[in-house]
């Protein structure tokens, strides 16, 4: 049984850093590269940024990049997303997706909130 587990979300002020976490399990972790997505109240699900399944070509929303680092251990079957310089529009449930690269079969975690006060 696949699962993906968030953790390491809550609540920051502006200009504050988290460090969220995605353990994944019951999968072949180097088969898939690994995204992270988030989802504001009354906003659609959007892409945060990506890393392949070797660690290359890490990729990132304009709305991010240069703030947030994307990062993965395949011996530990983790991937993180350090996030710096939080804004209070970074507010969402943030999730990260496994894509296998084979068919792009995916899978999903349950989410963590990040909440960044002004």
């Amino acid at each position: 049984q696949v699962q993906l587990v968030e953790s390491g979300g809550g609540l920051v002020q502006a200009g504050g850093s988290l460090r969220l976490s995605c353990a994944a399990s019951g999968l072949t972790f180097s088969a898939y590269d690994m995204n992270w997505f988030r989802q504001a109240p009354g906003k659609e699900r959007e892409f945060v940024g990506s890393i392949s399944r070797y660690g290359g070509r890490p990729s990132y929303a304009e709305a991010v990049k240069g703030r947030f680092t994307i990062s993965r251990d395949n011996t530990k079957n983790m991937v993180y997303l350090q996030m710096n310089y939080l804004k209070p529009e970074d507010t969402a449930v943030y999730y990260c997706e496994a894509r296998r690269v084979a068919d792009s079969y995916d899978y999903w975690g349950q989410g963590t909130q990040v909440t960044v006060s002004s």
